[in-house]
């Protein structure tokens, strides 16, 4: 599905920059969460308007027309667009995330240059030998909770997979360091700290990989540990032991995040039986179509922060150079002039054709490439893939009466339970 922008451009009539009620709209924001800017640009009948958030002022932009703008590579950069605590947990400094231009397209290569077809297809075949090997130990315990399950499956899987094979113990040490992180990071208080915690003992353990990568007392496979060791700047220089140990980090973590994706699929399954009953047909694309959907719906990341890098206009209003900006992912996830009746689950809708580069963007827009967009986006959709497959062709299991409720003011979401599974039985 691509989205047209001349339609969305007739659809609202440039007005005066519409304002957010009130003088500062961060307890709105902490109390709302996912849907603070979609519930503002509803009610302001705007993909554009103004607030302040811990007393600063933001620019607060929605939609697939909004997307083309904010991942244009010369408008915008991700530096001092997010505050620190939650930004030193999802990327940190010194990391692709926050580089601009050819700096940023060189470091963003080597990450592209870990997630080609063969790649992705071997991360997917390490995750289902680990997942099995885990369903067989479901299968003796009473109950298990798939989201913490399932963040130890894709540790051991992913650190597999760029040369750095765990054992048992190690893989329990990292999965509670990667889940402490990602909890961590929409939230003020405890979970924070806790997050920062853990992450400081992950950077610990990743400084120390790199440097035994690179004075030779640690062998490594062909992978992206190695590459990320070795890869080296415009001026040819190896990146330092920090920014070198962030970057391995930013692959594993990510990575360890799709656990909540992996839970929103076993929910869709849940409550969408025929979807079930599609991907145990010969469909090749049923498993495809699913996940983009899974990715549509559920609540992942809630927005993206930019600062204006060049002045342009849009909507009539002029974007100033350092402008902050914040860019609503998951209200354009579910724009109703972009996906009818966008609350429901229907991979269907995907059956014409992939969704497009500014209209799906729970990891982004445009390319990936050449801007801003996720580079670990293929990760996420092979593995949700095959772990949906696993679950509706893999195993057998039920799931007990709980609360399965998605606040969407806990960022990022996650049902309260972690979905309990009971009866685990590999097929």
């Amino acid at each position: 599905m691509t989205a047209n922008p001349a339609m969305l451009d007739q659809s609202r009539d440039a007005t005066p920059l519409p304002r957010a009620s009130g003088f500062d709209s961060t307890l709105a924001l902490l109390a709302e969460g996912y849907a603070f800017i979609p519930n503002r640009c509803r009610a302001l009948g705007t993909d554009l308007f103004a607030t302040r958030l811990m007393l600063s002022p933001v620019l607060c932009m929605s939609g697939a027309e909004a997307a083309r703008h904010f991942y244009d590579d010369h408008r915008f950069t991700r530096r001092h667009a997010l505050p620190p605590t939650a930004f030193a947990l999802i990327q940190d400094h010194g990391s692709v995330m926050v580089m601009d231009g050819e700096a940023h397209r060189r470091r963003k290569a080597m990450f592209l240059s870990l997630v080609g077809p063969e790649a992705l297809r071997r991360l997917a075949d390490l995750t289902v030998g680990h997942w099995r090997a885990a369903a067989a130990r479901w299968a003796r315990q009473d109950a298990v909770i798939l989201l913490d399950e399932a963040h130890a499956v894709l540790t051991a899987a992913i650190s597999e997979w760029v040369g750095l094979p765990l054992d048992s113990g190690e893989t329990r040490d990292r999965a509670t360091e990667f889940a402490a992180m990602i909890a961590g990071t929409g939230a003020v208080g405890p979970r924070n700290w806790r997050g920062h915690l853990y992450r400081a003992r992950t950077e610990r353990w990743a400084r120390r990989v790199i440097a035994e990568i690179r004075d030779g007392r640690r062998a490594v496979p062909e992978g992206a540990a190695r590459t990320i060791a070795e890869h080296r700047d415009l001026q040819g220089r190896l990146l330092d032991v920090k920014t070198a140990g962030v970057e391995l980090i930013n692959v594993l973590r990510p990575t360890v995040a799709n656990a909540r994706y992996v839970v929103f699929a076993a929910m869709a399954l849940r409550d969408n039986p025929a979807c079930r009953e599609a991907l145990r047909g010969a469909d090749p694309g049923a498993l495809a179509r699913f996940t983009f959907e899974v990715r549509r719906v559920y609540p992942f990341i809630p927005f993206i922060g930019g600062r204006v890098r060049e002045p342009f206009t849009w909507r009539g209003h002029a974007f100033q150079a350092g402008a902050w900006v914040l860019m609503d992912l998951y209200g354009t996830n579910h724009d109703p002039r972009l996906w009818p009746e966008p609350d429901r689950f229907d991979p269907e809708r995907f059956r014409d054709a992939p969704p497009g580069a500014f209209d799906l963007v729970s990891h982004g827009a445009g390319s990936a490439a050449t801007g801003h967009r996720c580079p670990g986006e293929g990760i996420t959709q092979i593995l949700v893939e095959t772990l949906t497959d696993q679950l509706a062709n893999g195993m057998t299991y039920t799931i007990p009466p709980q609360d399965l409720t998605l606040d969407l003011a806990n960022i990022p979401a996650r049902p309260r339970s972690g979905l309990v599974l009971r009866d685990v039985r590999p097929v």
